[in-house]
C-alpha cells in the first residue's frame, strides 16, 4: 500500500480484475453504474464474458462499498485488489463499458482462466531476473515501457497489446532453439496482460512460461528500493501519470495533445504550451487543432476555478436519450467496402463519436444522395452540414481531430512518401484487384491471371518494405497500412490458398496482425441497412 496516509482529503484508488466466466455481464453494467455513482466514486470498469477489470478512485469509505457490491456476487468473492492513495481525485467521470475482452488481445480463445502461466511473487522475482536461461518481456506498450522498465528486459516495441501476439510469432529472442522453445517470464503494470499473454503462449506450445504475481505495482509496493531491479518510473492510466517505489507518485505529466509522457525538461522546450503541444507533437498538429487544444485547456481551467469538472459527461448505455438530442457528424458506410472501411478505421481510433448509417448498395438512401450525388460509400456528412466523401480526407478529419496511436506521427519517412505508397494502391492496384477479382464486369479484362500477377507487383513490394519494420512505416500502425489493409485484404480473399502460398511472409504477419486487432473488430460490427426513422447507431461501438 501507498505510504500516503489515508485522511478526510484523500482519495483511494482501488485497481483489480479477475478472469472469470460472467455470460451475464451486460445485465451488471446499470447496476454497477449506480452502485459506483451512489458512492461518488469514479474511474473505468470493464465487463465481459472472460471477466471484470477496473480502476476506481473514491472516499475510502465509497470505494470499500463499490469492493463489497462486487464481491456478494459469488464469482467474485475472492476478488483482490491493489490500493494506493492520492491527494486529487485521479479520475473525471465513471465509466462502465462493456468489452469483448477485459483486455483486449484479439484472440478471445485464449482463456487465461485455464491457461495461464506460474504466478512468481514478487519476493521472489529477482531470482527469475538472474537466470541465464529465462527471457524476460515486457508485455506493455512503448511509450509505457519508455520511462522505466526491469533491467535485462526485452522491450517488443508494440503499440498496443492486439499487436503482442504477431510480435511473439516473429520474435527471435522466442524462437526455438535445438528443438526446445525457451523458458519466458512476463510482466505488466498490474498482471492481467501478463496473465493473458502468457496463456497466448502456453496456446503457442511454450512449456515454462511464469508472470509476476500483482504486476508491477505490486513488486514496487513489496520490494524495498535498495533491493529493487527496478529502473525508472512505472506508468499508470490515471492522472497520476506514474509512480514509483511505495507506490508513490512519480515526477511525470502527460501532454494533453498526444498523450506522450513529460519530464520538467520536457516542458523546458519552446514548443511545449500546456495542454497544447509538446516537442513530440507539435510539428503534427494543424493550427486549427492547436486552436482547439488551447480552447479546451482554457475550459479546464475555468472549470478548475469553479471547483467543477470539465470532462464529465457520461454515457452508461449504447444508445441514449442525451446522444440522441446531440448533433453528431453522420457516416454513410457499406461494411465490406475497402474505402468506407478505412474511414471507420480512423474514426474509431480517433474516438470521434458519430451516426452510422450502413447502405444497401443497391437501395441507397435519398438522404446519402442529397449528401453526395456521386452515392459512393463513404460520406461524411458533418454536424454544421458540410460533406466530406473521400476516404482518405475522412481518415484525416478524423486523425487530425484526435491521433492517439499516431497514425500520422511517422518514425522514418514522410507524410508526402505514405501518401504516396497509398496512391500506388489507389490507383494501379485497384485497377487490377478489380479486374483480377470481377473480369467479367469490365471490358477486355477478362484474363484475371494477368491482372492477379500485376497486382501481386504491388504485394511484393510490400513484402520488401515489411522486411525492415512490423508496419509499413517504423513499429506501430500508421495511416498508411489502415489505408492499405482492406484492400490487401480484398486481394486475399480471392483465391486463400493461393495467396497463402506467395513466399510474402512478412506480408501475411501484417495482414493477420491487423485483421486480428481490436480496431479491425471495432470497425467490422454488422449492422442492418439504415432507414429514415429508426433509432440511430453510434460509432465506435466500443466507446458507447
Amino acid at each position: 500500500m501507498s505510504a500516503v496516509p489515508e485522511n478526510q482529503s484523500s482519495y483511494l484508488i482501488a485497481a483489480f480484475y479477475k478472469f472469470v466466466s460472467l455470460p451475464d455481464h451486460r445485465d451488471q453494467q446499470r447496476l454497477l453504474l449506480q452502485c459506483c455513482d451512489a458512492h461518488e466514486v469514479r474511474g473505468t470498469i470493464l465487463l465481459a464474458n472472460e471477466g471484470i477489470n477496473g480502476t476506481i478512485a473514491g472516499p475510502p469509505d465509497g470505494v470499500r462499498a463499490v469492493l463489497a457490491f462486487l464481491r456478494r456476487d459469488p464469482r467474485l468473492s475472492d476478488l483482490t485488489h491493489k490500493s494506493s492513495y492520492a491527494s486529487l481525485q485521479p479520475f473525471s467521470r465513471m465509466k462502465v463499458r462493456l468489452k469483448k475482452e477485459i483486455v483486449t488481445l484479439g484472440l478471445p480463445e485464449v482463456d487465461p482462466s485455464q491457461m495461464a502461466g506460474t504466478y512468481v511473487k514478487p519476493e521472489d522475482w529477482n531470482k527469475l531476473l538472474d537466470d541465464p536461461e529465462v527471457v524476460v518481456v515486457d508485455v506493455r506498450n512503448d511509450y509505457e515501457v519508455a520511462i522505466g522498465t526491469f533491467e535485462g528486459s526485452v522491450n517488443p516495441l508494440t503499440h498496443s497489446f492486439s499487436e503482442l501476439p504477431g510480435w511473439a510469432r516473429r520474435s527471435a529472442v522466442l524462437r526455438e532453439r535445438d528443438g526446445k522453445k525457451p523458458k519466458v517470464a512476463m510482466f505488466c503494470t498490474g498482471g492481467i496482460r501478463c496473465e493473458k499473454s502468457t496463456a497466448f503462449l502456453r496456446t503457442e506450445g511454450f512449456g515454462e512460461v511464469y508472470h509476476l504475481e500483482g504486476g508491477i505495482l505490486k513488486y514496487l509496493e513489496t520490494i524495498p528500493p535498495e533491493e529493487s531491479r527496478w529502473r525508472g518510473e512505472c506508468f499508470v492510466f490515471d492522472e497520476r501519470v506514474s509512480v514509483t517505489h511505495g507506490v508513490e507518485p512519480g515526477r511525470y505529466e502527460l501532454c494533453r495533445s498526444c498523450r506522450h509522457t513529460l519530464t520538467s525538461n520536457d516542458k523546458m522546450s519552446p514548443l511545449f504550451v500546456a495542454g497544447v503541444s509538446c516537442a513530440r507533437c507539435y510539428d503534427h498538429t494543424t493550427p486549427e487543432q492547436k486552436r482547439r487544444f488551447a480552447e479546451r485547456e482554457k475550459q479546464v481551467l475555468l472549470a478548475k476555478e469553479r471547483n467543477a469538472t470539465h470532462i464529465g459527461a457520461r454515457i452508461g448505455v449504447k444508445r441514449s436519450r442525451n446522444a440522441e438530442s446531440t448533433a453528431l457528424p453522420v457516416l454513410y458506410s457499406f461494411r465490406r467496402c475497402p474505402y468506407a472501411m478505412r474511414a471507420r478505421f480512423a474514426i474509431a481510433v480517433s474516438g470521434q463519436a458519430c451516426e452510422l448509417r450502413e447502405v444497401a448498395l443497391r437501395n441507397k438512401p435519398r438522404a446519402l444522395l442529397n449528401a453526395s450525388p456521386k452515392g459512393t460509400v463513404p460520406v461524411l456528412v458533418l454536424a454544421e452540414g458540410s460533406v466530406i466523401d473521400e476516404s482518405l480526407d475522412i481518415m484525416r478529419w478524423a486523425l487530425e481531430r484526435n491521433d492517439p496511436e499516431r497514425w500520422l506521427a511517422l518514425q522514418r519517412e514522410s507524410i508526402d512518401a505514405m501518401l504516396a505508397l497509398v496512391g500506388e494502391c489507389d490507383g494501379d492496384f485497384k485497377f487490377h484487384l478489380d479486374r483480377y477479382k470481377y473480369p467479367m464486369r469490365y471490358e477486355g479484362a477478362s484474363d484475371a491471371e494477368t491482372h492477379r500477377a500485376k497486382g501481386q507487383q504491388y504485394l511484393a513490394h510490400l513484402n520488401m518494405r515489411l522486411e525492415r519494420a512490423t508496419y509499413l512505416f517504423g513499429e506501430r500502425q500508421s495511416l498508411a497500412d489502415m489505408a492499405i489493409v482492406p484492400f490487401v485484404r480484398q486481394f486475399a480473399e480471392v483465391d486463400k490458398a493461393r495467396f497463402a502460398a506467395q513466399p510474402w511472409p512478412h506480408l501475411h504477419a501484417w495482414l493477420k496482425v491487423i485483421i486480428e486487432s481490436s480496431i479491425f473488430g471495432r470497425a467490422m460490427e454488422k449492422h442492418d441497412p439504415w432507414v429514415p426513422g429508426q433509432e440511430r447507431v453510434l460509432f465506435p461501438f466500443a466507446d458507447a
